[in-house]
């Protein structure tokens, strides 16, 4: 008599929100003076203020505590609008990833306009710094090279570490701390492949029953390498 073919049951993806208010931020040397601008705000050096830093570094992290201390309302700046000057000239302005979502020339030079005219503020997320944005418009060109540029480097080791340890309690699971000094010790020094790697161990340990353990790192670095991570759940 044949047998029934098994059935294997991959876990739920569940949204796994981070901590994200003021004294949930990591702060280390790479992110101080990121840090310290947003808490000087209003005391900026100018009305115009980037962050600039690779992806997962905590550039949103920051923004996000920033515009809800100071009431600050999220723009798009994808092309002119009135509306958004009038939301820029009733106070401080937020964009995000301005690098990765693209922008208007024209418009963001209106916006600074306003802001510095109104005695407002925007702070401005990227990946890269202003001068690598290709900027053509020559008053923007000016105008950007008066803003005051915040870069987030890339964590070491020790806040790469304190880092995994807060993701994995995010999502309400305890790693042996030798386990993360093995993984860190090994894997790319960035926070996104710190949230890859986290996340692609808790679906593992919970498609399979299993708790994190060496073993399961290697296999999940080992994929990282590959440049996969449709590996076999078994």
């Amino acid at each position: 008599m044949n047998k029934p073919p098994v059935t294997r049951q991959l876990p739920l993806e569940f949204d796994h929100d981070p901590a994200s208010g003021r004294d949930d931020l990591i702060v280390s040397d790479r992110l101080s003076a990121a840090v310290a601008i947003v808490d000087r705000w209003p005391d900026w050096p100018s009305p115009v203020v980037v962050l600039a830093g690779p992806t997962g570094s905590g550039k949103s992290h920051l923004a996000s505590i920033w515009a809800n201390r100071v009431g600050a309302t999220s723009v798009n700046i994808g092309r002119p609008d009135p509306m958004v000057l009038e939301i820029a000239a009733q106070g401080p302005v937020l964009i995000e990833d301005i690098d990765h979502t693209g922008f208007d020339e024209t418009a963001l030079f209106h916006l600074i306009n306003a802001v510095r005219e109104h005695g407002s503020a925007v702070l401005i997320t990227s990946r890269l710094w202003p001068a690598a944005w290709h900027v053509t418009l020559p008053d923007l060109a000016s105008r950007l090279k008066a803003a005051t540029v915040v870069e987030i480097a890339e964590p070491d080791e020790e806040l790469l570490a304190k880092v995994m340890v807060k993701l994995f309690s995010d999502r309400q699971v305890v790693v042996d701390d030798r386990i993360i000094a093995w993984l860190v010790a090994r894997m790319e020094r960035s926070l996104a492949a710190a949230r890859h790697v986290v996340a692609r161990l808790d679906q593992l340990a919970l498609a399979r029953g299993s708790k994190i353990t060496r073993g399961l790192a290697a296999e999940v670095l080992a994929e990282m390498e590959a440049g996969g991570s449709d590996i076999e759940l078994s």
